[in-house]
This record gives structure tokens, sequence and C-alpha cells, in this order.
């Protein structure tokens, strides 16, 4: 999954003309509450 959303980071840099310096994983997954359908946060 992690390929996924640096690419999807990537694709946020090119349609914005940013560039993302630091993206963070937040959410229940970040604190090991993920269930089988939780989605992806990142901030």
């Amino acid at each position: 999954m992690e390929r996924q959303i640096q690419k999807e980071l990537r694709k946020i840099e090119e349609k914005e003309g940013v560039r993302i310096l630091f993206a963070v994983e937040s959410g229940s997954r970040a604190w090991g509450f993920a269930s089988p359908d939780s989605d992806y946060d990142v901030r």
C-alpha cells in the first residue's frame, strides 16, 4: 500500500504544481486500531 500512497502523492504534486515535503499516516491505522475495512488517512 505504501507504493500506492506514494504514487497518489506524486500525482497530487504534478496536478497542483507543489512539492509535498512531509506526509504522515494518521487515523486508526497509525494508532493500531484498524479494522479490515479501514481507509488510509494521510496528512
